[in-house]
């Protein structure tokens, strides 16, 4: 795995990126589950807004992360949605 470089990011984002480090290849948290499992439970959105930042994906893979309903939502790397699927795919990944 990459070194990554904590210090470009906010304690918020290293948080939000700690927690989804954690998430296993093939499976997806939610927002709203990323928010709670930093302790912030009304912190859905500003976790998206963390994971608009990340300066490191794949290597934090802000891919595994989708929205309640199981949509595949906001994927701000090079490719968008149709990479962030791809990624899911090839992690093996089945939607629901």
């Amino acid at each position: 795995m990459k070194n990554i470089d904590w210090s470009k990011y906010t304690a918020f984002q290293q948080k939000v990126y700690k927690a989804i480090l954690k998430i296993p290849k093939g499976q997806v948290w939610t927002y709203g589950q990323v928010a709670r499992k930093i302790g912030q439970p009304k912190a859905a959105r500003a976790v998206g807004q963390a994971l608009s930042r990340n300066l490191d994906a794949p290597h934090i893979p802000c891919h595994r992360v989708i929205a309640s309903t199981g949509e595949m939502r906001g994927y701000s790397a090079p490719g968008g949605i149709n990479y962030k699927i791809k990624l899911l795919k090839k992690e093996g990944y089945v939607a629901k």
